[in-house]
């Protein structure tokens, strides 16, 4: 009896070991001894992640990857993703973080972790000038835009009540849509805002209203402990030292909040 529970024990811990995420494994010696932090980086959602112009992955929170990696003494592989693929691609391990302005969201809490938040994202509502908007009743039978799977998506759903939500994949299929005409009205961020006028100079788009501010930060699996005190060394050290803030102002034209800055 008592090897028959041995038996048991040993075939239970070998499935559990077999689940991604419930694994016994340390994920930070596991980036140690691999030498590689793999980064889900969405480079469709400029500025925080895009291609330069020799198409070189770019953006703050590419720079931000390396400033992690660079303090973890790893090398960085970038493993692209898009908004909604995000957090799959975390839990079925493909990699080991996520640093990919994802915001921080109660909902998201429930399947994974967050180490301390290290930037900061508003959800805007954004039209031409001459599209008059100034309360969420105007958006009343209207086409919004946004992004499939984002916090923006879920504000544009549960707030623009009575707007058809024309949802696209990427952040960087939303930005063709708005240069286009294709959509006028979104519901994103403001650098997402700021790229669509970059090529859409003649009727640029505007800030109507603001429906939320999100702090957003390196999403990684649970029971992480180990790897999530080291991430958080860093985000308190280069928040500290000024580095996470001159990449943030780099490619927001912003600081940081300065509570965050303390």
């Amino acid at each position: 009896m008592k090897r028959r529970n041995l038996m048991k024990s040993a075939v239970v811990l070998a499935l559990l070991s077999a689940i991604p995420g419930i694994a016994c494994a340390d994920a930070l010696a596991d980036i140690k001894s691999r030498g590689t932090l793999r980064a889900a980086i969405d480079l469709g959602s400029p500025p925080f992640g895009m291609a330069d112009a020799n198409m070189q992955p770019s953006g703050s929170e590419v720079e931000s990857a390396r400033l992690l990696a660079a303090h973890l003494g790893v090398k960085l592989e970038i493993v692209e993703v898009t908004s909604p693929n995000r957090i799959p691609f975390l839990l079925t391990n493909k990699a080991d973080i996520v640093i990919a302005s994802l915001s921080i969201t109660p909902d998201r809490q429930k399947v994974i972790d967050f180490a301390d938040p290290h930037g900061v994202i508003q959800i805007i509502v954004a039209a031409p000038k001459a599209v008059k908007i100034s309360s969420l009743e105007d958006l009343v039978g209207k086409d919004i835009a946004t992004t499939r799977g984002s916090t923006n998506d879920k504000e544009a759903t549960t707030q623009a009540k009575g707007a058809t939500i024309v949802r696209y994949d990427d952040d960087a299929t939303l930005v063709t849509a708005l240069v286009s005409g294709q959509n006028n009205i979104m519901i994103s961020a403001p650098q997402i805002m700021n790229a669509v006028n970059e090529r859409r100079k003649a009727d640029p788009l505007e800030t109507k209203m603001v429906l939320k501010v999100n702090p957003y930060a390196v999403g990684l699996r649970k029971g992480e402990d180990g790897l999530k005190a080291a991430i958080n060394e860093w985000v308190h050290a280069d928040l500290k030292d000024g580095k996470l803030n001159a990449i943030y102002k780099k490619y927001n034209n912003i600081d940081l909040p300065a509570d965050m800055l303390k």
